[in-house]
C-alpha cells in the first residue's frame, strides 16, 4: 500500500487556463494502489468528503469519481480531488510547488513545499525507486 503521493501543481491545477475543470486529476494507478479508496462506479459520480490535516487544522476536500462514460451519459472516466481552490488561493499556492498528500493509519495529511522558497527537489528517499505518473510521484 502507498503510504505518500506527490502531486506536482500544474497551471490547469491552479485554473490558470481558462478551463472549467474542477479540482485535480488523481491517476487510477493510485486509486488501485489503495492510497485513495475505490468509489461505487455503479452510482453516477459518487463522491466523499476526505478530512486532511493541515498546519494544526482540518481542511476536507471532495473525492469524485467522474464516470459519466461509464454510466452513459458523459465523457469523464476520472477521479478528482475538488474544493480546492480556496485552499490554493489562502496558501500562495502557484505552478510547480509540491503538494505532499500522506496516508498513516487510516489518516490523511496534506503538505505545501512552495517551489520558489525551499529547496524540495526530491520529496522521497533518493535510495527508492520513485513512479511518475502525469505530475504525481508515488511509492
Amino acid at each position: 500500500m502507498v503510504s505518500k503521493v506527490v502531486k506536482r501543481l500544474t497551471r490547469n491545477d491552479l485554473g490558470l487556463t481558462g478551463g472549467h475543470q474542477a479540482g485535480i486529476c488523481v491517476p487510477f494507478k493510485i486509486v488501485k494502489l489503495g492510497f485513495f479508496p475505490e468509489l461505487d462506479s455503479s452510482i453516477k459520480n459518487p463522491r466523499l468528503d476526505i478530512p486532511f490535516s493541515f498546519a494544526g487544522q482540518t481542511i476536507v476536500f471532495s473525492y469524485v469519481y467522474y464516470n459519466g462514460r461509464l454510466i452513459g451519459d458523459g465523457t469523464r472516466n476520472e477521479y478528482r480531488l475538488t474544493g480546492m481552490t480556496k485552499f490554493f488561493k489562502d496558501n500562495n499556492c502557484a505552478v510547480d510547488d509540491l503538494l505532499e498528500f500522506s496516508l498513516n493509519e487510516g489518516k490523511y495529511s496534506i503538505d505545501i513545499k512552495h517551489q520558489n522558497k525551499e529547496n524540495y527537489d526530491d520529496p522521497f528517499d533518493l535510495n527508492e525507486p520513485l513512479i511518475i505518473r502525469a505530475d504525481w510521484i508515488y511509492r
